[in-house]
C-alpha cells in the first residue's frame, strides 16, 4: 500500500467513525460539535485525496468523490453559516448522511475487493453477498435519515 493510499484510507475511516457519531447525535438529539467538525474536515479530505490518485478514466470512486464535494458545500454552509436554521436543518441532515452513505458504500466495495475472504464471496463485485450488504446499508441510512429529520431540532440544542 502506497503512502497516499494509506493516508487516504486512514482519513476515510476517521470520517466514517466521526460520521457515525454525528448520525447518532442526529437521531438522539445530542450535540457533537467536535465530531461534526472532524467529520466535515475528514469527509472533504477523503474526497480531495481521492483525486490525487492516477486518473484512469471515470470510475465510481471519482463520481462519488465529485458528488461528495458537491454535497459538502451546501452541507457546510447549512451547518456553519446558516446554523441549521429553517430549511438549512434539512440540508445539513440530508447532506451529512448522504456523504456518509457514499463513503460507506466505497468502504464496502473496497472491502470486498481487498479482503481475500470477502473477495471469494463476491469476486466480480456484483454478486448477492455484496448486494445484500449494500441493501442493508441503504435501509439503515433510510431509517437513520427518517429518524433524524423527525427528531433533530437544533433550536432545542441552542446551536
Amino acid at each position: 500500500m502506497s503512502g497516499l493510499t494509506l493516508i487516504h484510507v486512514i482519513i476515510s475511516l476517521i470520517a466514517i467513525a466521526a460520521g457515525i457519531v454525528v448520525a447518532e447525535g442526529l437521531i438522539s438529539v445530542k450535540r457533537h460539535e467536535r465530531s461534526t467538525f472532524v467529520y466535515m474536515v475528514t469527509i472533504l479530505l477523503t474526497s480531495l485525496t481521492g483525486f490525487l490518485f492516477p486518473f484512469n478514466g471515470i470510475t465510481p470512486g471519482i463520481v462519488f468523490g465529485i458528488i461528495t464535494v458537491l454535497l459538502f458545500i451546501p452541507t457546510a454552509i447549512a451547518r456553519y453559516r446558516q446554523r441549521m436554521a429553517g430549511i438549512w436543518r434539512l440540508v445539513f441532515i440530508v447532506g451529512s448522511l448522504l456523504m456518509l452513505y457514499l463513503n460507506c458504500v466505497v468502504l464496502i466495495v473496497q472491502s470486498f475487493q481487498k479482503i481475500p475472504l470477502l473477495n471469494t464471496l463476491a469476486p466480480m463485485g456484483n454478486e448477492p453477498p455484496i448486494l445484500a450488504v449494500q441493501t442493508v446499508l441503504l435501509l439503515a441510512f433510510l431509517i437513520v435519515g427518517f429518524l433524524s429529520v423527525r427528531r433533530f431540532q437544533p433550536s432545542l440544542l441552542r446551536i
